[in-house]
């Protein structure tokens, strides 16, 4: 398989036109090689505009999902990132080369050992993960610069604005299928601003705490 002329297509095709274009993302993605945080058995989709199931439920996002949000947080390699699900590493290996370091938590023990193997090939240094469950946050190195959410809420995760910094930034996917919304949250001066990007669906943060729902 001809990896560079696929990596190119998938920029040109999938992630220009989905409003990516800083070009310091758009170079990550020839630096990050994705094929490499992939499950072996799925190796040939690496680069293929879709979701690759990793286990127990959990999915990689595909390749313009990770370069839109690695844009959005606009990340100046001086923050401090929390990532809520680590997933394959793939994501907060991105993340690592705009920050100054990367606390990814993966509820998944198999999955966080998996990760931490992808990023120590990869040579990736400044990213720490931890087996937990960061579904309400992960105070043990908060606060931070930027909080990444990796699966969805149903509701806005107010519970997170207290563990970001002042100035700090919140992405997240919020709603219930079919109607999910991802935005930006900012913390300034005691509240919060929501920029709210595009539609999309994504497979529910494991125990993201649930609202009352009302049955008639």
């Amino acid at each position: 398989m001809d990896w560079e002329q696929a990596r190119f297509n998938m920029v040109e095709q999938q992630i220009r036109p989905w409003d990516v274009l800083d070009m310091t993302v758009l170079a990550l993605l020839s630096e990050v090689k994705r094929e490499n945080f992939v499950p072996a058995a799925r190796r040939e989709m690496a680069l293929v505009d879709m979701e690759i199931p990793l286990s127990a439920g959990a999915k990689m996002w595909c390749p313009k999902l990770e370069a839109r949000v690695a844009q959005e947080v606009a990340l100046k390699g001086t923050e401090r990132v929390l990532e809520i699900g680590t997933g394959s590493g793939y994501l907060a290996a991105l993340l690592s080369k705009l920050s100054k370091q990367v606390y990814s938590v993966e509820i998944d023990a198999a999955l966080a050992d998996q990760a931490r193997s992808n990023l120590d090939a990869a040579d990736i240094k400044n990213v720490t993960v931890d087996v937990g469950d960061a579904a309400k946050g992960w105070s043990k190195y908060a606060p931070y610069d930027v909080i990444i959410a990796t699966g969805s809420y149903p509701t806005v995760p107010e519970f997170l604005f207290e563990q970001l910094a002042e100035g700090g930034r919140l992405f997240a996917i919020v709603g219930d299928e079919p109607a999910m919304t991802a935005s930006v949250f900012t913390k300034v001066a005691g509240s919060v601003k929501q920029e709210k990007l595009f539609e999309t669906v994504i497979v529910p943060l494991v125990n993201a705490p649930q609202p009352v729902r009302f049955a008639f």
